[in-house]
This record gives structure tokens, C-alpha cells and sequence, in this order.
């Protein structure tokens, strides 16, 4: 039924449940896993401004820093699926918009589900349900699962 899994994560505390929610069905029904980050210059400009503590601006989160924090994502999301008991896991970077990408992953996946956070990282203007989760639920062609 469900043989083929594809996971937004952006290292958010509801990607980080959505991973192991994704997991959880991998290992119940054989599926293959895989992970779609799509790092956001403002998302790695924030989290670069609260280490530094002094303000970055959206110049410095050039393609080395993003490639950077996307490798620390993604081995963050290896982690947690190998904790789940996954070792067989794929993580895929992704570059532009991250809806595009996770639906992208999910056509050449061909997924039976695509699992997402309520909530993560991105911009502010899902109020209820996470704008990106919302896009791709809308915009999906197979199942979709959001978790809180």
C-alpha cells in the first residue's frame, strides 16, 4: 500500500515529527524513505544572526553558508531516522522554492505519501497550517500527511 515515503524537513520541531512519523509507516509497511530540504536564505540568515548575535543581512547567506547548513539538516534527519531504525535513508537538497521541491522529489520518488510539519521554518503567512504544508497538500498528487 504505501511503498515509496517522501519527507519536507527543515530542521524544525514539526519536521522532526514529521520524520519520525514518516519512519514509523516506513518501517510498518517496507517503504523507502526519502528526505527533501530546500534551505531558505532567510531561514539560515536568521539562525546566522542568533549565533552571531549581530545583525548578517541576506548578502553573507550566500551559496557556501546555505550548502553548509543544508549538510547539517540532513545529517540531523539521518540521525533521527537512524534512532527510528532507519539506515537506509535518502536526503535530497533541494534549491528554490521548498513546495516545488518536496512535490518534485515526490514525482521522481514516485511516493504514495508525502509527509510534513504543521509548522517549520518558513515564512509567517499560514496562519493555521504552515504555508508550505498547505501548498503541498493542495498541490500533491498522492497522499499527504501534516503533523503537528
Amino acid at each position: 500500500m504505501i511503498s515509496s515515503i517522501v519527507v519536507g524537513f527543515d530542521g524544525s520541531d514539526a519536521a522532526e515529527r514529521a520524520l519520525q512519523m514518516g519512519c514509523e509507516l516506513a518501517s510498518k509497511f517496507g517503504a523507502h524513505i526519502e528526505v527533501s530540504h530546500t534551505p531558505l536564505d532567510e531561514t539560515v540568515t536568521f539562525a546566522a544572526e542568533a549565533i552571531s548575535g549581530f545583525y548578517v543581512g541576506t548578502s553573507v547567506a550566500q551559496d557556501e553558508l546555505l550548502r553548509d547548513a543544508a549538510e547539517k539538516v540532513g545529517a540531523r534527519a539521518k540521525a533521527i531516522a537512524s534512532e527510528a531504525g532507519i539506515k537506509d535513508i535518502e536526503v535530497h537538497i533541494g534549491h528554490g522554492d521548498p513546495v516545488d521541491c518536496v512535490l518534485a522529489r515526490a514525482t521522481v520518488a514516485n511516493a504514495d505519501l508525502i509527509v510534513t510539519g504543521r509548522r517549520g521554518l518558513g515564512s509567517v503567512t499560514g496562519l493555521f497550517l504552515g504555508s508550505t504544508s498547505q501548498s503541498i497538500s493542495k498541490n500533491a498528487s498522492c497522499a499527504v500527511m501534516t503533523v503537528a
